[in-house]
């Protein structure tokens, strides 16, 4: 993960804990009366400010800049402990502690998705780094989307959050799954078929055609719930 896309974490995480509304919100609280020229440094196309990660930081003392510069930690300081009101709003019981550790997700590769959805979820996550993105609270797990298949809507390299879900479930039309299928994952839009035993599988780049899979083919799916992305 670069620090460009940890920023974009930190962002997130800014958001979730109230600082700000949205993104905008926040690159005027650093400063950035122009729109465009906050997004131009989230996208890469400018270099980011020597003093970036500071200021951003001292938006709240929650965020760990030393994560965010090299990696090592988590999103949270360790010694933050969430707000009563935070805990009242989630609705949980349990301690602090307790709650920062459930609200961390895991960055699964493509092998390691497969061990969790087949419910070896202690041998898929021993390696993993793991993040805290309160915003993607109810998420199981990351993936990196790889290929341009669902491009604009997600890019090569782009991180999505994930719900994990029985094969049973009722599936939402038109919406965003991973899927497993014995020629690997897939992240595609789940299209109703006209026969009941199919669905269509579709791409939003055109160049991909849409295609039908029987649901039998299903080997778990998981429906995609945030995305941060690498532009």
């Amino acid at each position: 993960m670069t620090e460009l896309q940890r920023v974009k974490i930190a962002l997130k995480t800014l958001i979730s804990l109230g600082v700000a509304k949205n993104q905008e919100g926040v690159g005027k609280l650093l400063g950035y009366s122009n729109k465009s020229s906050f997004s131009q440094v989230l996208n890469g196309k400018v270099n980011m400010p020597v003093d970036f990660i500071d200021r951003l930081c001292d938006l709240n003392s929650a965020i760990n800049r030393e994560w965010i510069k090299s990696g090592n930690g988590n999103i949270l300081e360790d010694t933050y402990i969430i707000s009563k009101s935070y805990n009242e709003d989630s609705g949980y019981k349990g301690t602090d502690t307790e709650y920062i550790k459930n609200l961390r997700l895991p960055l699964l590769s493509a092998e390691a998705m497969i061990e969790y959805n087949a419910g070896n979820k202690e041998l898929a996550t021993s390696h993993t780094s793991n993040f805290l993105i309160p915003v993607f609270k109810g998420s199981d797990y990351l993936i990196t989307v790889i290929g341009s298949s669902m491009y604009p809507k997600y890019s090569n390299g782009d991180i999505v959050a994930c719900k994990h879900l029985p094969l049973t479930t009722f599936f939402q039309w038109n919406k965003v799954y991973v899927i497993n299928t014995e020629q690997g994952i897939l992240v595609k839009r789940i299209c109703k078929s006209n026969n009941d035993d199919f669905v269509t599988i579709v791409s939003d780049n055109k160049d991909y055609d849409p295609f039908e899979l029987p649901k039998s083919a299903l080997l778990s799916i998981a429906i995609v719930t945030g995305v941060i992305r690498l532009e």
